[in-house]
């Protein structure tokens, strides 16, 4: 692309579409950018190859591990951790590169928990597998502010969450509430970055890694009252995607809103499980009202709230677009359905129905055709949920396949020609 732009850019001087300055200008910014996608590719490599010298000292010492004695062990524990400290003291002293820093931080990061896993098993040191990852995440820590590496934050969120996952998905009742902690220690890191470079690929990856790691971990705090994660998951897509109508995220593409995505598509499958009606048949206690369960679901709600207050008063809310308000409903319909779990199934049926709806209209209105036919998808599969909880004939159902199918290719040809219409000037 940069050799057309080159070769273009002196014949669209010397027609006077642009100044000679516009030019000079134009041809500085493609260059200035296709001068930092080396500097991004040496990087990658430069923590690829971090992780291979890695892992090749581990392999070659685990061959012939059995017959080192114990006072070797020991020190070959700590070489890679002597090794890791002295090339990040190396990178921060002598102010290196951004391949340095990354490169560096990848290496002592994973020196730290192969450090620890020798010394437990060369001294039978005792300990089960989450408080291990806790230790290693925990120990590495101030590498994020002292390297400002991406690649660290990446690893600490990954950790981070296989630690509240192996603590609370172990059967034992246990929530990982440290995990909170080390979530909120990288969120002024991700903060920053949000200000600084709101379009890079690395704020992207950030916008879906940090919402899937808090999906992921939800679940781990719901030890005694399972039936609250309804609600809770519903709060949160709800929330989700709330912050992704924020300015910071609003203007971006949706390959790079995570949070919108997300928000909206955990919303539909919520809803969609929640339209059946025996998912309904709750075993509700008096107990249920004093468990962290339902505090933390309190708080949320809360958050969810004040966000979308935020987003009325900043003037960022579209009335019509249900998604902004659906966990409102749905926390009247979940404590409502207590009582009544027909009336409950039928409104969260309308739900799906009408969030289908709205989104096949926001996809016309803007001509999109992702956004169309998730429109149509939603509203497909309300219809096919509905065929297992509905003594319809085979022929019915195929019917109302076949009526999806052609609704599928009638919509998009009608939107391909107003497209078309629109584009193609009239003579």
């Amino acid at each position: 692309m940069k050799s057309k732009l080159s070769d273009e850019l002196p014949d669209l001087v010397t027609h006077n579409i642009i100044s000679e300055e516009t030019a000079l200008k134009i041809q500085t910014y493609f260059d200035s950018k296709h001068e930092d996608a080396p500097n991004r590719l040496f990087t990658v490599f430069g923590i690829l190859g971090a992780l291979l010298i890695g892992l090749g000292v581990i392999l070659m010492l685990a061959h012939n591990w059995d017959y080192f004695p114990r006072s070797l062990k020991t020190l070959l524990a700590f070489l890679p951790l002597i090794i890791g400290q002295g090339l990040v003291g190396y990178t921060i002293l002598k102010k290196k590169s951004a391949t340095w820093r990354e490169a560096s931080g990848t290496f002592l990061f994973f020196a730290v928990g192969s450090s620890i896993a020798l010394i437990s098993q060369i001294y039978n040191i005792p300990g089960d597998l989450s408080v291990y990852v806790l230790t290693w995440v925990v120990l590495v820590m101030p590498l994020i502010y002292l390297l400002k590496s991406h690649a660290v934050v990446i690893l600490h969120l990954v950790f981070s969450t296989f630690y509240a996952s192996s603590l609370g998905y172990d059967g034992f009742g246990v929530a990982p509430w440290y995990y909170l902690l080390l979530l909120a220690f990288v969120l002024p890191y991700y903060v920053s970055m949000l200000k600084r470079q709101p379009q890079s690929n690395r704020v992207s990856i950030f916008n879906w890694l940090l919402p899937l790691s808090v999906i992921i971990t939800l679940g781990t705090f719901l030890q005694e009252h399972g039936e609250m994660g309804y609600v809770m998951y519903v709060i949160l897509f709800g929330i989700f995607y709330n912050i992704g109508r924020l300015p910071q995220f609003a203007d971006q593409k949706l390959r790079r809103n995570g949070y919108v995505v997300l928000g909206s598509v955990g919303t539909v499958v919520m809803l969609l499980i929640m339209s059946f009606n025996g998912v309904w048949d709750f075993e509700w206690d008096a107990a249920l009202f004093a468990s962290h369960e339902f505090l933390m679901t309190i708080v949320c709600y809360a958050i969810g709230l004040a966000l979308l207050i935020y987003l009325h008063k900043k003037r960022l809310v579209q009335y019509i677009n249900l998604f902004h308000y659906v966990f409102i409903i749905f926390v009247i319909v979940f404590f409502s359905g207590m009582g009544n779990n027909i009336m409950a199934t039928v409104i969260v049926n309308l739900l799906v129905l009408s969030l289908g709806l709205i989104t096949i209209k926001f996809g016309a209105d803007k001509l999109h055709f992702g956004i169309l036919n998730y429109g149509l998808v939603i509203l497909t599969a309300l219809i096919v949920s509905r065929f297992f909880d509905t003594d319809m004939s085979f022929a019915i159902r195929g019917l109302l396949f076949v009526g999806v199918g052609i609704g599928f290719f009638v919509t998009n040809y009608v939107m391909l020609k107003r497209k078309k219409a629109i584009v193609t000037p009239k003579l």
